[in-house]
């Protein structure tokens, strides 16, 4: 478990490196100056800049410049917005805590439907059922998720009443952000009104949740069917059930433990679409996350914003992906066996 640990600890400061490369070059492939892309400051005569130049190696060759960049952004000096002005690192902070709640609530709830689900089909295999929830499926997946969005909006928030139409919260509740996360920031306020603020912001989140962890559960119910089958095949259930085992003792310490294999190892890659969906549903619903930030950057050309958000999201999918893979090696040790040819 050591040595596949360090290989996939090694790999990923790797790809982080080249990711850091990808995101220094950004400021030499958009238009304007480098330095300037880098800082966000406007005026090349102004004394920031002259002390920036010094500061970022930029009166010295290429490899200076990006060991001033890497300096600069271990210590968080990410530079300044040209939109705003403000420092990039600072509004990050908050930006970044609203996204995550917004990716680990939609991820957990599509693993707490996806994977009953998918149980219950396979069990049920052929059977109405089966067809219903493989049917309902294959139907979401197929929806993309700026229409599925939309759609949701008008039935739930337009129609029903049952949601508000965007924000995280009434901004009458005048939540003081710190974290970014809206739960966590209500659970730790001592506000008279908190019980009032916390359901407010639960009738916010809930729809955006929702509509985002479609696509990751359709997939879970997928492939969790799928594997159950797979494992309900093999000679030693057979052999358990001719043990005269009960069925639920079956399931429960056979089948299931052994068809979760397929599912962990896919949960990274499940996380990197909900990611990239995260974006669009942001946007959408107008929460006040990174990927949000990162579409509203993009129009206003705020390069040192669009870095901060690239680099942001990248790493935490490939933070995401290395502890499923020491996951996935560590409750399956034939993974390592696998990775280093033994038998």
């Amino acid at each position: 478990m050591l040595r596949y640990s360090l290989r996939r600890l090694i790999l990923f400061i790797i790809t982080l490196w080249l990711l850091s490369l990808f995101v220094f070059a950004l400021n030499y492939w958009f238009p304007g100056d480098p330095l300037t892309n880098m800082t966000g400051i406007r005026d090349q005569n102004s004394y920031a800049y002259q002390q920036a130049v010094d500061a970022r190696g930029f009166d010295g060759g290429i490899l200076q410049q990006y060991m001033g960049f890497i300096d600069h952004l271990l210590a968080g000096q990410w530079g300044n917005s040209l939109a705003s002005q403000t420092d990039v690192f600072a509004q990050l902070q908050p930006l970044f805590g609203a996204t995550l709640e917004l990716g680990l609530l939609a991820m957990a709830l599509a693993l707490l439907l996806g994977l009953p689900l998918g149980i219950y089909a396979a069990l049920q295999q052929r059977g109405p059922l089966d067809r219903v929830i493989m049917g309902l499926s294959l139907s979401t997946y197929s929806i993309p998720v700026f229409w599925l969005a939309q759609l949701f909006i008008l039935l739930f928030a337009v129609k029903l009443g049952w949601s508000p139409i965007s924000g995280q919260i009434n901004p009458l509740f005048n939540i003081e952000l710190q974290s970014g996360s809206i739960l966590w920031d209500i659970w730790r306020s001592d506000m008279s009104y908190r019980q009032a603020a916390f359901i407010d912001a639960l009738a916010h989140l809930w729809l955006p949740v929702l509509v985002l962890s479609l696509m990751p559960m359709t997939m879970l119910i997928r492939i969790m069917r799928n594997a159950m089958l797979d494992v309900l095949q093999q000679n030693y259930i057979k052999a358990a059930r001719a043990r005269g085992l009960a069925d639920s003792r079956i399931l429960f310490r056979h089948i299931i433990p052994n068809a979760l294999q397929p599912v962990v190892r896919q949960l990274g890659l499940q996380f990197s679409v909900l990611m990239t969906n995260i974006i669009i549903t942001e946007v959408i619903f107008n929460w006040p996350g990174l990927g949000s930030w990162l579409v509203k950057s993009i129009y206003e050309r705020d390069y040192p914003v669009m870095q901060a958000g690239i680099l942001v999201l990248a790493s935490l999918i490939l933070l995401v992906n290395v502890l499923v893979e020491l996951l996935h090696a560590w409750r399956y040790p034939q993974v390592r066996k696998e990775q280093h040819a033994e038998h």
